[in-house]
């Protein structure tokens, strides 16, 4: 699966592993994130955004949120890396 491929939702905002005991990223943070970006949030809930849209941020978290995406898509597609 490729960056262009690779969607990531909401689903993978909330269930990312983070540096601390909590799990996901703060939805307040992630959506401020999205201002700076100039990215519509409301879109980002209804279909998602495409990784390398996240990578191209160059932003450390959003490359972290987009590694866990492919790691969960490819254990529910049963594909390896």
């Amino acid at each position: 699966m490729t960056d262009e491929e690779l969607i990531v939702t909401i689903q993978h905002v909330y269930t990312v592993p983070t540096w601390t005991t909590r799990i996901g990223y703060c939805g307040s943070q992630s959506r401020a994130f999205f201002r700076e970006q100039g990215w519509d949030w409301f879109q980002f809930l209804q279909d998602g955004i495409p990784a390398s849209k996240l990578l191209a941020t160059g932003n450390a978290l959003a490359a972290h949120l987009v590694a866990h995406a492919r790691a969960v898509e490819e254990a529910r597609d049963g594909s390896q890396a």
